[in-house]
């Protein structure tokens, strides 16, 4: 079966993905987003910090921006991606459906996962009552008794314990299993988070939120916050041979560009604190560099048959 060619595939239809896409769209390329529909924010109501689109649910987000890439031509396919290989005129994409799509370039955006604690109640409440973003989400529980809880990812959980004291001044911060130093304990007191060591063994929903620790003390919270562990969905990249720094992540430049030639990268993929604004313009950034590489083989492809 003949692969459908496309000038650019694009792996991911969030923020940054339709962002990339209809820029491209608008830019006469035939394009297509390729989307497996399991958005990172779907359990979230509502988004925040977009420009116009402040309180919007974000299914109705990338529903609007499905409209605006199919008014330009662009097109959608809700399938998984499985794998992306080097072709004789550029690259081969192929779909959990057995399809094969042919592409001059690719944009990867497919983002992130969030890998959470294993304490019983919190996956049950994640994108409700409790939640990781104080700057998407700190505004509506301003004022009210909000708990952070520590997990693996040490290093954001503290500044998260003292970032979210911004928004009210009941805040107490649960170690669970971080070790506090004696000088970052000092600095959360004297900021005025109250800390309450002790295991975490689960949260409940009495009286709105309680925090339930493992030798028996109860705390009321109206929020949790805490820190996963961020997982870039990056296998589509370092398949293809992405450098990836020492950090774990695959490597782009201020475009996008991976150290591939035709591959870009943008969103939470390559940049894991980038909220829903900053991944849509890295998307856009990104395509307009994709855009000019494809520019490039078309002067380079026209002044070959002139001289031919």
């Amino acid at each position: 079966m003949d692969a459908t060619r496309y000038d650019a595939v694009v792996l991911g239809g969030g923020a940054a993905g339709l962002s990339a896409a209809t820029l491209l769209a608008r830019s006469r390329r035939r394009v297509v987003v390729v989307d497996a529909g399991e958005p990172r924010n779907a359990p979230s109501a509502h988004l925040h910090n977009f420009l116009s689109r402040d309180g919007m649910a974000p299914a109705e987000l990338l529903a609007a921006g499905r409209r605006e890439l199919a008014g330009y031509g662009g097109e959608v396919v809700e399938g998984l991606a499985v794998a992306v290989k080097h072709a004789e005129r550029g690259f081969a994409v192929r779909l959990a459906s057995g399809a094969d799509l042919s592409t001059r370039g690719v944009l990867v955006a497919t983002g992130l996962r969030d890998e959470l604690a294993e304490i019983p109640g919190l996956r049950d409440r994640w994108g409700d009552t409790v939640l990781h973003c104080p700057y998407c989400h700190g505004h509506e529980v301003r004022d009210q008794p909000i708990g952070v809880v520590g997990g693996d990812n040490r290093p954001f959980t503290l500044h998260q314990a003292a970032l979210v004291r911004l928004w009210s001044d009941d805040v107490t911060f649960f170690p669970n299993r971080i070790a506090l130093e004696a000088g970052e304990r000092e600095r959360l007191t004297a900021w005025g988070v109250r800390v309450i060591d002790g295991d975490v063994a689960r949260l409940s929903a009495r009286d709105g939120l309680t925090v339930e620790l493992a030798d028996g003390r109860e705390v009321g919270r109206k929020a949790v916050f805490v820190g996963p562990r961020f997982v870039p969905n990056d296998r589509m990249l370092t398949e293809l041979g992405c450098e990836v720094g020492d950090d774990g992540w695959v490597t782009t430049d201020a475009s996008g560009r991976t150290s591939v030639a035709g591959v870009w990268a943008a969103g939470n993929v390559v940049d894991s604190p980038a909220q829903l604004v900053s991944a849509a313009g890295a998307g856009s950034t990104a395509a307009i560099a994709l855009n000019h590489h494809l520019l490039a083989q078309d002067v380079e492809r026209a002044g070959a048959l002139t001289r031919a």
